[in-house]
């Protein structure tokens, strides 16, 4: 495997370590101590520096101010976000644009794409279905009434970031034929409902409720295979925020074990320690090589023994396994300062179990693997 990047990869990179450094993670009150959501809304300051730096826009074709990359250099700037625990709708925004500008009709994306790469609208996916177990695409019926109509009926939950989207992408199944289909629902619209939820982290969830929900025919993409890309991506991308995140927790772990000292020495020095901290970075330089194999595969796409949800799989069992481990131990070897709310840890904790389990835990997508063993046996 070669995972070099690309001189425009790296330069994605600099840039979005450029705009997070200064993101302070305890910017917002904690989520140990609020009992609703610890914000009403994104960070917006953040938001339009993103799109100044043309980050919000990466994965854009140059005909609508973007830069024309792949989800390798979406997924390096993630890991970058997640370090400072940025609260941004990257991941969402980014997939769903891509998604549009890959199967969406020409009014549409000129009418979307130009606006959210610049930061002017906001995009968002429902991707966890009813109760967070079933497929996504089972819980939403879209009907055709009309040459240029379709209907909606549904719930989807945890939708994040919905409460300030302009738009929901949302996976649904045809009444009539069983296909799935993407529909790009306003927020703001009629038969649109949402109700609060709450994330691990602190953050404002939506139960988005979809009754008799009326979309013009344009804002629906039915292109095969659009909701398995769609998915891909997020699942990919969500291993990207793990990883960051775990890679941060472990320094600033290896940061505290350095200075903490037992007996006279640091506690980094005693054996039990060490082991503990290098387990972790084993884990970590296993998601890491899981992820950017996902992340290659689904870029270029590659053949390989397993379709590309293999690999993919492969990657959040890594990431969810691995990212529960790295913020238990850190809590382990940081003592009661790990639970102080002073400390940022905790945050990185809560964040932690929200990426583990989001889109599946590892679980889910060991059941996944599985199936895709037994359906293409290696020879």
């Amino acid at each position: 495997m070669d995972f070099t990047f690309s001189e425009e990869q790296q330069a994605a990179l600099e840039a979005a370590k450029a705009q997070f450094a200064g993101v302070a993670p305890d910017g917002v009150p904690s989520p140990a101590l609020t009992p609703g959501a610890v914000a009403g809304d994104f960070d917006r300051t953040l938001w339009t520096r993103l799109a100044d730096a043309d980050l919000l826009s990466l994965l854009l074709d140059s005909e609508y101010g973007g830069a024309g990359l792949d989800p390798i250099a979406l997924c390096l700037v993630l890991r970058e976000s997640a370090k400072a625990l940025a609260r941004v709708p990257l991941l969402e925004h980014t997939a769903a644009a891509t998604t549009v500008q890959a199967h969406g009709s020409t009014e549409t994306k000129e009418d979307l794409l130009t606006r959210a790469g610049r930061g002017e609208l906001t995009l968002t996916v429902a991707a966890h279905g009813r109760t967070g177990h079933d497929p996504a695409d089972l819980a939403v019926v879209a009907r055709q009434k009309a040459d240029n109509i379709w209907v909606l009926d549904g719930i989807q939950t945890a939708v994040p970031w919905a409460h300030t989207s302009d738009f929901v992408l949302v996976p649904a199944h045809t009444h009539d034929s069983g296909r799935t289909v993407l529909a790009l629902v306003p927020r703001a619209h009629e038969g649109v409902v949402l109700a609060d939820q709450f994330s691990t982290a602190g953050e404002r969830l939506a139960e988005l409720h979809l009754d008799s929900v009326r979309i013009a025919a344009r804002y629906l993409l039915d292109a095969e295979g659009a909701w398995e890309e769609l998915r891909l991506l997020l699942t990919t991308g969500t291993c990207a925020l793990a990883l960051g995140l775990g890679e941060k927790v472990l320094e600033m772990t290896s940061g505290y074990t350095g200075r903490r000292e037992q007996f006279g020495h640091p506690i980094a020095t005693f054996q039990a320690v060490a082991v503990q901290a290098a387990d972790r970075y084993i884990d970590l330089r296993a998601m890491e090589a899981t992820l950017w194999q996902a992340a290659w595969r689904i870029s270029s796409g590659a053949p390989g023994a397993l379709p590309a949800a293999g690999d993919v799989a492969t990657a959040k069992i890594w990431a969810s396994e691995g990212i529960r481990r790295v913020v238990q131990t850190a809590q382990h070897l940081h003592g009661g300062f790990g639970a102080d709310t002073d400390y940022a840890l905790h945050r990185y904790h809560a964040w932690a179990k929200h990426l583990e389990l989001s889109l599946g835990p590892a679980a889910a997508h060991e059941e996944t693997l599985g199936a895709l063993l037994a359906a293409h046996p290696l020879g």
